[in-house]
């Protein structure tokens, strides 16, 4: 018989927990260690009446991914899971790029859950991760495909990078078993590993504000020109002031080929 407490609760977007940037990652047997995906972060919540997919910054981009929101309909009312959407390309590999821009044409788009945050109602916020997902394997394991797992793995940091790196892998997130879910921090609780990987971007404008506040890059692909991101980071003051100097002057009325503007990972 179904609870009609938890029929009547409505779940709300969480801010996610943050993964701390690191140079090396833990070796203890009091972590664990993830797959660093390349996609878009997830929440898929349902409660009584609907399941609803968020962004990252909390946008509602449950039509953009009817597949997966259907998935998510087995879900029990008051359930709410974080984890990752990823395009998967021709050569089974996971496509940040034909996620942003090409996701009619990757062979399959996936959900992998790495956390839950609701069971049936009940916050396990306060719970330790190792127990976290004890429970959200169960739940994954009633719901079918493109929701999965994403794996966690008890083996040595250096043998897991040796693996991310022959396969391309973007990185390595280790997470300490014991860790409580921290809304919108980055404790170090979770630690991620970039495996070094480069593109060339170009700088297609800036946001002002003293001097300026961003600069904006973009990518070639085809012959047209993407939009990629707003980049903040890494401007010191007298770093800021510099560039800035550098592009006073470089203004165009217009672009022989326009910024295709694409929604930002």
């Amino acid at each position: 018989m179904s609870n009609p407490t938890v029929e009547r609760i409505k779940l709300r977007f969480i801010e996610p927990m943050y993964a701390l940037a690191a140079n090396g990652l833990p070796e203890s047997s009091e972590w664990i260690y993830e797959v660093k995906l390349d996609g878009y972060r997830c929440f898929a919540g349902r409660d009584s009446t609907s399941v609803t997919l968020w962004s990252r910054r909390g946008n509602v981009f449950t039509l953009q991914f009817p597949a997966i929101a259907r998935a998510f309909e087995a879900l029990e009312p008051g359930t709410l899971l974080d984890g990752e959407i990823v395009a998967i390309d021709e050569s089974a590999r996971s496509s940040f790029n034909m996620l942003q821009h090409h996701r009619s044409k990757a062979s399959a788009l996936r959900f992998y859950a790495f956390d839950l945050l609701y069971d049936r109602g009940q916050s396990l916020l306060k719970i330790p991760l190792s127990r976290r997902r004890e429970l959200l394997k169960k739940v994954v394991t009633s719901l079918k495909d493109p929701i999965l797992l994403s794996e966690a793995f008890d083996a040595e940091p250096s043998e897991l990078l040796r693996s991310a790196k022959e396969l391309a892998l973007e990185g390595v997130i280790a997470k300490r078993k014991d860790s409580f879910y921290e809304p919108g921090k980055r404790s170090g609780a979770w630690v991620k590993y970039r495996i070094n990987q480069g593109q060339e971007f170009v700088i297609g404008g800036y946001v002002p504000d003293h001097p300026f506040d961003s600069i904006i890059v973009g990518y070639y692909q085809d012959g047209k020109l993407y939009y990629a991101a707003k980049v903040r980071n890494g401007f010191v003051p007298h770093v800021r002031r510099e560039v800035f100097q550098r592009l006073k002057g470089l203004d165009i009325d217009s672009a022989e080929k326009p910024l295709i503007h694409e929604n930002s990972r």
